[in-house]
């Protein structure tokens, strides 16, 4: 979600994939999985604010539409793809699903679909040797 974006929790992760398992940024392979697109993904000034604070070295990039009334729409989903370039991630190693889950929420589960109501989808990572 927007608050581990906000933490640069997928750069974090590569560096801790550097320092503990000699990982190295061209060998990953990273996917953005499907969550929320940009069109469902309506946030408050206040959370636009820590964006536009945090990631002051993507303001040339389109990740924030404001729609004059006071609110927002993010793109999660460009902001992980710059933040794992910026990490070291080729981009031909980059996926992006382009599924949002509250568009299709009668096959995933959306926290903004369901209006708050508890549900869980799942993660796969692996390391293997090269």
């Amino acid at each position: 979600g927007w608050r581990g974006t906000v933490a640069r929790i997928g750069a974090k992760m590569i560096e801790i994939m550097k320092d503990s398992y000699g990982s190295k940024e061209e060998d990953i392979l990273a996917v953005i999985a499907p969550s929320i697109c940009q069109d469902c993904y309506e946030i408050s000034q206040d959370v636009a604010r820590q964006f536009q604070q945090e990631f002051k070295e993507f303001e040339e990039e389109s990740y924030l539409r404001d729609d004059r009334n006071g609110k927002y729409h993010l793109n999660l989903w460009k902001v992980n793809e710059l933040l794992l370039l910026k990490a070291g991630v080729k981009k031909e190693h980059l996926a992006i699903t382009d599924v949002c889950t509250c568009c299709n929420k009668e096959l995933l589960f959306s926290h903004r679909a369901s209006q708050g109501k508890r549900g869980n989808l799942a993660g796969f990572m692996m390391l293997s040797e090269s």
